[in-house]
């Protein structure tokens, strides 16, 4: 039935619901938005775009404010003149130009170093987190060259043994040691053995040409080579062999696959075609050789490191945990850190031991690249930063990075992009070979490599992997070091200061990626000099009285004061212009009569002078 017209007339206003206009509905909803954006982050500010020049490759971040963890940031992007900003923890407010590290003067060219002003009791403030390992060599080996490459932004110097004489090492490492005193600061060293080199013997007549498909013949006859043979002088290669190896020589240009074999030959069919000289080296990817990752010339170069005092040692060909163990039975516990170096197949199968047994890792892509497919390099470096990431060790990514700074001012665009991805990824630290041992631009090869990490660190994107890279799972020893973390970011600290003997406590700080500095006070030259390597670590010697300098452990609790810890992270705070009055430090250590590890948690705030 249908409504007559009459009873379809309207409601008198004194009986209507009550209604609100649309316009303060929408302003209810987004006020209520805005407060459950917020109310998780009550102290940080609410996101507001910042408007500031055209991000160029030579601009870097100056100074950092407080934006909530997960802000949308597709507000900021609308105009091209706005920078993006962390969507963690940090945003981009100014800039500066990267002429070098912002805690060390600028320089101009590689032979004329700038330090006019220069305080070196000067905190660096904010610093990039990455840290920068060079290689020295004929190009960077002068005293003036190693001051050019630290105020460069060069963190740890790695001296390769592969060349050079223990004499001309031990010049090098007296003008770092010099260059520590001078500007009263921390450098490292890696030493880097050279390792066992399986090479082919010599040819008569000079170089061959094998042809695809024809014989070949490797066997241990001391006679010179020729078109059909050459001495291979190693008799653990022939042991291993089997029918259907491939063995790569000349860094994979020549490839051959073996059809009989016995204890002192090899008989061999040309896979891939190339020329081949003399004396060059030969890959064995396929098998586990039974030979030590230590030479001789290993044993004694290791020696020599333990003498003067290196911080690190970077054992080469790693296969097996045992040859860690070989090689710290044979320096001791307490003289260097021990750096596996994976660029074989091999040890991709026992990495679970070898990561267990070693203090850090370097991704060694240059042989590595030659034993794996060059697709599986890539994959394999992303699966060696995330495990050490994991278990709170540094990881070095090395090899080819800025490869044509060699001979070249600038870097290509991939290269350019390959140490981003490192940096991407998480790596504690990326390397130049090379490019700063004998290239013809080491000073620009490292202010290269710092303008990326600078531009990376400054991504958002860079900041959201940070958080989200690795799955770290605490120990009751360390659980205080999340909380640290996490009272320093919602407070606004200005550093996490730690005390570490041993620096177990840093590097579990810098295994959490904290935006805010990390900075390490060590009572222990040696601790200070390894943390050198770690990510984000600024670590500071602190000096003591030798008859009162004694380790955390040997410390009684009756003796024990922490107030005396806080005193002086505050002196070191002022001294360091880390923070002013008024500032928060959030300050974490060890106490005698706890838990191993960091058991006590301050926040202090600096006081008027």
């Amino acid at each position: 039935h249908s409504v007559p017209p009459q009873s379809a007339t309207a409601m008198p206003r004194s009986n209507r619901p009550p209604t609100l206009p649309l316009a303060l509905l929408l302003a209810i909803f987004a006020a209520a938005v805005l407060f459950s954006s917020t109310s998780r982050y009550p102290q940080e500010p609410l996101l507001s775009s910042v408007q500031r020049p055209s991000v160029r490759a030579n601009w870097a971040v100056k100074s950092v404010v407080r934006t909530p963890r997960f802000a949308d940031i597709s507000r900021i992007r609308r105009s091209p003149k706005t920078f993006a900003i962390d969507v963690s923890e940090e945003k981009v407010t100014s800039q500066t130009p990267i002429a070098s590290r912002p805690d060390r003067p600028g320089i101009e060219k590689k032979s004329s170093v700038q330090i006019q002003g220069y305080d070196p009791s000067r905190f660096p403030g904010p610093f990039s987190k990455t840290k920068v390992l060079a290689t020295v060599g004929p190009a960077s080996d002068s005293f003036e060259m190693l001051e050019a490459l630290w105020l460069a932004g060069v963190d740890v110097f790695r001296i390769n043994l592969s060349h050079g004489t223990h004499e001309k090492h031990r010049e090098v490492v007296k003008n770092i040691r010099d260059l520590e005193d001078k500007y009263q600061c921390v450098i490292g060293i890696l030493l880097d053995l050279q390792g066992p080199k399986l090479r082919v013997g010599r040819f008569k007549d000079g170089p061959i040409m094998l042809e695809k498909g024809k014989s070949f013949r490797l066997d241990m006859n001391e006679e010179l080579g020729d078109i059909n043979r050459v001495t291979l002088p190693h008799p653990e290669i022939f042991a291993a062999l089997v029918p259907g190896t491939s063995l790569l020589l000349d860094d994979g240009k020549v490839k051959l696959e073996v059809v009989d074999c016995g204890e002192d030959f090899a008989e061999t069919k040309v896979i891939v075609p190339g020329k081949l000289s003399e004396r060059k080296g030969v890959n064995v990817p396929e098998v586990t050789l039974p030979i030590s990752a230590m030479t001789e010339k290993d044993k004694k170069d290791a020696l020599f490191g333990v003498e003067v005092g290196v911080d690190w040692m970077a054992l080469s060909f790693v296969q097996k945990a045992e040859d860690i163990k070989e090689l710290r039975s044979l320096i001791g516990d307490d003289t260097a850190k021990i750096m596996a170096k994976i660029e074989k197949p091999a040890a991709l199968q026992d990495i679970d031991h070898i990561v267990e047994e070693v203090d850090g890792v370097m991704v060694a892509r240059g042989d590595l690249g030659v034993e794996l497919s060059p697709h599986q390099v890539p994959v394999v470096q992303k699966r060696l930063v995330s495990k050490m990431r994991t278990v709170g060790k540094p990881v070095v990514v090395a090899t080819q990075m800025l490869e044509s700074m060699i001979s070249s001012p600038t870097p290509t665009r991939a290269e350019a992009n390959d140490v981003a991805n490192a940096i991407y990824d998480g790596a504690d630290a990326v390397m130049l070979s090379a490019e700063s041992a004998a290239g013809s631009y080491p000073v620009e090869a490292v202010t290269t490599m710092e303008s990326i990490i600078r531009e990376v660190e400054g991504n958002p994107e860079y900041r959201i992997r940070m958080e989200s890279g690795a799955s770290i799972r605490p120990k009751p020893s360390d659980a205080m070091i999340p909380a640290a973390r996490a009272m320093a970011r919602h407070i606004n600290a200005s550093a996490i200061v730690c005390f570490t003997t041993w620096g177990r406590i840093a590097q579990r700080i810098s295994q959490e990626r904290s935006t805010r500095p990390i900075i390490a006070l060590s009572n222990s030259q040696k601790t200070a000099r390894r943390l050198a390597l770690s990510w984000g670590v600024y670590p500071i010697y602190n000096a003591c009285d030798p008859q009162e300098c004694v380790s955390a452990d040997q410390i009684s609790y009756e003796d024990f004061s922490f107030d005396k810890v806080i005193e002086l992270a505050r002196e070191v705070a002022a001294k360091k212009s880390l923070a002013k009055p008024g500032d928060m430090l959030v300050v974490t250590g060890w106490q005698p009569g706890g838990v191993q590890g960091a058991n006590i948690l301050r926040v202090v705030q600096m006081l008027e002078e």
